[in-house]
């Protein structure tokens, strides 16, 4: 199977620019108030149980706004771990923290306070790597999963007036 790859961000909608009459464009039209959104991206990892923070090799691009994370546990974590998510290898903290893998299925991540801001925009300046830690050291443990990380691409560097 081929796949098509776009540099991006990817954004779709039949109204570029806004007319400047307020009106909403029907079915097919090109004028209007414009209508142009950004397409979700979505990348995955699978990972294993380790209590030492490792890479996904997810990579987010800067001014990305992170609008779901999701974890797929196909086999259960051992000792009660937990699993935190982040963007450096010394904490795999600042994006979610606490999320149960104790049982097979999928278990969705949220922002905290404290997080929030780094799901609303993954970085200002340049791209960022995904980390994976879990609380509870393996021995044994051979919990597995998959992460996936559903992102807009640089929609914190557009406005409404770049899209043409």
């Amino acid at each position: 199977m081929s796949s098509t790859v776009f540099t991006g961000p990817v954004l779709a909608g039949n109204v570029l620019n806004s007319d400047g009459t307020g009106t909403l464009a029907g079915v097919g039209g090109s004028s209007g108030t414009s209508n142009v959104g950004f397409c979700d991206m979505v990348q995955n990892a699978a990972i294993v149980q380790a209590s030492a923070s490792a890479s996904t090799l997810i990579v987010i691009p800067a001014q990305s706004l992170i609008s779901a994370i999701d974890v797929f546990v196909t086999t259960a974590f051992t000792n009660s771990a937990t699993l935190s998510i982040g963007t450096t290898s010394a904490n795999a903290n600042e994006l979610a923290t606490g999320i149960t893998v104790s049982s097979i299925g999928k278990v969705s991540a949220t922002p905290s306070s404290s997080t929030i801001a780094a799901w609303l925009n993954s970085s200002s300046t340049q791209d960022v790597l995904l980390y994976v830690k879990s609380s509870a050291a393996p021995s044994g443990g051979t919990g597995a999963a998959t992460v996936v990380v559903k992102y807009m691409q640089g929609v914190n560097g557009f406005t409404n007036e770049q899209y043409t």
